[in-house]
């Protein structure tokens, strides 16, 4: 396209172009800042600390930023603040429900301040969480959030070597030097088993798979308080490294009935194992509660509509990823959380499988 001058001579006409970095091509903060009628630093805060700049020109510095093409450099940003912007988050597993929601709560209250979460599967393994350690040091993240207390001693040595902090999810510590979140997996065996005794069932059996920490602490609240009552038997007690699963649980229904148990009620550790019972039950013909009351733990979302509905434990996972990753903000900020170790409780919740 051109234009004619007064004289009659034809010119090229002018494009309007967006402000670009000279070295690089791509719209910076300053011309994000020059375009809003800003300083640069409020740019800044409205991508790092979105809570210090006032709604309404934050979202015009987005709108801008994004009709500019601007994206904040997070490279360049971790080198002038020495800070990488990055938290290390260990889950055992990405298909049970409760470290889903866990990562939820840990997502919803990371991304406002702008870190993201370099995820690592363990597999319940502690050697497999050593080797993630091990390799997510070597992008310096600003803190770290773990799952459980089972560390290697070599695992152990890194944690304390780092100079970011560290927060563990689901476990408490009573280590006064560490920090966690979470609730106690051995009152929460105890509150079913003592639930099982106050509805008149004696024999009560125990079935725990995976055999991580959170399930073995069920086990001691469960034998502590058939204990209690005089009531504890070894032999009702079913132990499997088998990670947990709808069909396994049907599976335990059926070894079970093979091997002729005498059992009234059975407190599975997980809820998918309780919910595969159920299933099976009802396929072989088991009345619950009326013949074998069955428990499970974990209160996942299926549980409210089995038939019957099931008995079980609710933890807050989620609540337990967001106060975990507040925690980990404070220390990364400089300042001592209001506690080192966080109990949020569990809810005990009767239903009709038992």
């Amino acid at each position: 396209m051109t234009t004619r001058g007064g004289d009659g001579t034809a010119t090229p006409a002018v494009k309007t172009r967006k402000p670009r970095s000279s070295r690089t091509g791509r719209a910076t903060m300053a011309d994000v800042a020059e375009r809003v009628g800003i300083s640069a630093i409020t740019v800044s805060r409205a991508f790092k600390r979105p809570e210090l700049v006032m709604p309404e020109l934050r979202q015009r510095i987005l709108d801008t930023a994004q009709s500019m093409g601007y994206v904040p450099n997070q490279a360049a940003s971790a080198l002038a603040s020495a800070r990488s912007m990055t938290v290390a988050v260990l889950i055992p597993s990405m298909t049970n429900m409760v470290f889903v929601e866990t990562l939820a709560g840990i997502h919803d209250m990371l991304l406002p301040r702008g870190y993201r979460a370099l995820i690592g599967v363990t597999h319940y393994s502690p050697e497999e969480e050593e080797r993630l350690i091990r390799t997510y040091l070597q992008f310096q993240p600003d803190g770290i959030l773990l799952t459980g207390t089972d560390h290697t001693p070599v695992a152990r040595t890194y944690l304390s070597a780092l100079a970011s902090p560290t927060v563990h999810m689901m476990e408490l510590l009573d280590d006064p030097d560490s920090l966690s979140v979470g609730c106690s997996q051995e009152e929460g065996g105890r509150l079913m088993t003592t639930h099982l005794l106050e509805r008149g069932y004696r024999r009560i059996g125990f079935v725990a798979v995976q055999l991580d920490p959170r399930t073995l602490a069920r086990l001691d609240g469960y034998r502590h308080a058939l204990e209690e009552a005089g009531l504890y038997d070894e032999a009702r007690v079913w132990r499997l490294p088998d990670p947990s699963s709808i069909h396994l649980g049907a599976a335990m229904i059926d070894r079970l009935m093979a091997e002729n148990t005498d059992c009234d009620a059975v407190f599975f550790c997980n809820d998918d194992l309780a919910q595969g019972a159920l299933f099976q039950c009802q396929r072989r013909g088991i009345r619950v509660p009326d013949q074998l009351a069955v428990a499970g733990f974990n209160d996942l979302p299926a549980s409210a509509w089995t038939t019957p509905t099931l008995t079980t434990v609710a933890t807050p996972r989620y609540a337990i990823g967001r106060h975990a990753a507040a925690m980990l903000l404070d220390l990364m900020d400089g300042k001592e959380p209001p506690q080192r170790r966080l109990d949020l409780g569990l809810t005990f919740i009767a239903r009709e499988s038992t």
